[in-house]
């Protein structure tokens, strides 16, 4: 069962659960998925915490100390879940240690609101670091334009960063801008630029699902044949673009002060159409240097009857580029579909606080009747 995980791991993929909630911490499963499946990290967002707080008893004792100091909301929120991160990040630590700070990193989400406020996620950021305190979690940035100051801005604190909801390739273009020129704020701030952290998180499946749903609209044989290819080779021009940009004389000036490069991470990884294998985005995404971040199901999944062919990213990049120029004769528009994939994430996001929001009201009224 782990001898699957273990080769990915090998072959230069960091394996990061997409699941945290207090029941997994204190039951030691977290611990038991590190031993065990090879895994070295965890991500979460509004969506995981939801969830998480909807579920059992496990926050009840958190909630009524809360409730009765006169916590509101938005405290209890963050108490909840900062919480939660921290303690994860301390069962990683040895994880972060063995790795030189590379893995065994937790990330938190700034609150979806926040992802037109450049200003506020800057402060929010450096809050939820600081609540933390712990040197090994990342503070997730939504990628969007207002994002992309916010994420220079935050490293250039000495805070690390997961840039997440990426869809669109020249979006990542900027979010590697603003990674190299957060660290250069870093370095002229006279930190220590070794000790910051950061990963890029590419969505997967969603762009599948979107694209999937035009082609089937389409509807010729043609057209049928390249559903489930679109999510996988954006990633794959997305680690080319990674190459390029990070093969610079600007880079090598960071990377000469002690800077790690951004790695790329496959987030959205589990399928959504059941047609297609449940590994699909694991094994077709193998090359060194990455995180893929799985919900359990697909990491289970992988750990019983996953398949390693080898580098399956490096030199795939041509025939990627040939598959978006087929899509976009056959009138598929990369740039509103990735523009829909972005409004649509926020709006998953914002809709997953709301349900975090009236969950938590509910437990801290709850506790005070």
């Amino acid at each position: 069962m782990t001898d699957r995980l273990a080769q990915l791991s090998r072959a230069g993929v960091s394996v990061w659960l997409d699941d945290l909630s207090r029941g997994r911490i204190t039951s030691g499963s977290l611990g038991s998925l590190i031993v065990d499946k090879s895994v070295v990290g965890v991500t979460t967002n509004p969506t995981i915490f939801a969830a998480a707080l909807a579920d059992g008893e496990a926050y009840d004792a958190q909630v009524r100390e809360l409730a009765a100091s006169g916590a509101g909301v938005d405290a209890a929120i963050d108490a909840l879940t900062c919480h939660d991160v921290a303690q994860a990040a301390d069962i990683l630590a040895p994880v972060y240690r063995a790795s030189g700070g590379v893995d065994g990193r937790v990330s938190i989400e700034v609150p979806p609101h926040l992802a037109h406020d450049t200003e506020g996620t800057v402060e929010c950021a450096r809050k939820l670091w600081e609540m933390i305190d712990r040197p090994n979690i990342l503070i997730k940035i939504p990628a969007t334009e207002e994002g992309m100051l916010a994420i220079a801005r935050t490293l250039g604190a000495g805070i690390s960063v997961n840039v997440t909801l990426i869809f669109a390739l020249d979006r990542y273009r900027k979010v590697v801008e603003a990674f190299i020129s957060g660290l250069e704020r870093a370095r002229e701030a006279g930190r220590d630029i070794s000790r910051i952290h950061s990963v890029a998180s590419i969505f997967v499946s969603r762009v599948d699902s979107e694209i999937d749903k035009r082609l089937d609209a389409i509807g010729s044989e043609k057209a049928l044949s390249l559903k489930g290819k679109a999510g996988i080779a954006n990633c794959r021009l997305a680690h080319e673009i990674c190459t390029q940009l990070f093969d610079s004389e600007r880079w090598d000036v960071l990377e000469a002060a002690g800077a790690h490069r951004q790695r790329p991470l496959w987030a959205s990884t589990g399928t959504k159409d059941p047609a297609y294998p449940d590994t699909l985005y694991v094994s077709e995404l193998v090359t060194e240097g990455v995180v893929n971040t799985m919900p359990e199901k697909t990491l289970e999944a992988f750990a019983d009857h996953g398949e390693l062919h080898g580098d399956t990213v490096v030199g795939r990049h041509t025939e990627a580029d040939e598959l978006f120029d087929t899509l976009a004769v056959m009138g598929i528009d990369y740039a509103e579909v990735m523009d829909v994939l972005e409004r649509e994430g926020l709006q998953k996001f914002d809709a997953s606080w709301a349900e975090l929001v009236e969950t938590v009201t509910q437990q801290l009224e709850g506790a005070q009747s």
